[in-house]
C-alpha cells in the first residue's frame, strides 16, 4: 500500500513511536530528526556522531531483512540508477516508510537536477501508484535548489511527492518512454508574458 501523505504528519507518527528503529537513507547532511540510523553513500560519520552512521559501499542495503520499523528516503530514488531494485530494497529492509521525491515541474526548474536526476516521479491517485519514467528535460531550468526550498513554504504540493508506503510500494515504472513533447522556451513564454502586459497597459 502506498498513498499521499505529509511530511509534517509523517513527523507526528514518528514523534510518537520513539521506541522505532528509523533509518534514514541517502540524506546527507539533512536527516530525519527521529532516525536512529544514518545511511549514505558518502562518509558521514563525523557528522553524526550521536547516531548509528553506516557507509553505503554496495548496490544492496547492508541490513537484515525487516530490520526497521520505518524507512526515510528523501530526494534519493530520482538518483538510483536501478530504480526497481532500490524499491525492493526499501520493502526488504522495513516494514513502512515514507518516500518524498520532487515533483516533475520541480525537477524541470531547477539548475542541479538537471544532470543528477535520472526518473520522473508522479502518483496515481486512482489506483495509488508510484508512476516512474525517464526523465525528460522539458526546458531549461531557471531556479536553484535554494529558491525552490523557499518557494516550498507556499507551492510544496506543486514541487513535492509526500508518499506514505507500508507493507508493500506499488509502482508502475515506463523506462521506454519517448519524448514526443516540443521543448519548452521559457524565454519564449517570458516574452509572451511581457508582450501581453504590454498591451494590457495600453487598452
Amino acid at each position: 500500500m502506498i498513498k499521499r501523505t505529509s511530511k509534517k504528519y509523517t513527523d507526528n507518527i514518528l514523534e510518537n513511536n520513539t521506541t522505532w528503529n528509523v533509518l534514514d537513507i541517502g540524506c546527507g547532511y539533512n536527516a530525519n530528526k527521529f532516525a536512529k540510523v544514518i545511511c549514505d553513500v558518502q562518509d558521514l560519520s563525523n557528522h553524526y556522531q550521536e547516531k548509528k552512521f553506516i557507509r553505503l559501499t554496495e548496490k544492496k542495503l547492508p541490513f537484515k531483512d525487516k530490520e526497521f520499523d520505518f524507512v526515510v528516503a528523501s530526494h534519493v530514488m530520482e538518483h538510483v540508477e536501478d530504480v526497481e531494485f532500490f524499491i525492493k530494497e526499501l520493502e526488504r529492509v522495513s516494514k513502512k516508510g515514507y518516500i518524498e521525491l520532487p515533483t516533475i515541474l520541480e525537477d524541470n526548474l531547477v539548475f542541479e537536477n538537471k544532470k543528477d536526476h535520472l526518473w520522473h516521479m508522479d502518483f496515481d491517485d486512482v489506483e495509488h501508484k508510484l508512476l516512474i519514467s525517464k526523465k525528460v528535460q522539458y526546458f531549461e531550468p531557471v531556479l536553484t535548489v535554494a529558491t525552490v526550498k523557499k518557494m516550498n513554504e507556499v507551492f510544496r504540493t506543486s514541487f513535492v511527492l509526500e508518499l506514505f508506503w507500508e507493507d508493500i510500494i506499488d509502482y508502475k515504472i515506463n523506462k521506454d518512454k519517448k519524448n514526443t513533447f516540443i521543448k519548452i522556451s521559457v524565454l519564449n513564454l517570458l516574452k509572451k508574458y511581457f508582450s501581453k502586459r504590454f498591451r494590457m497597459l495600453y487598452k
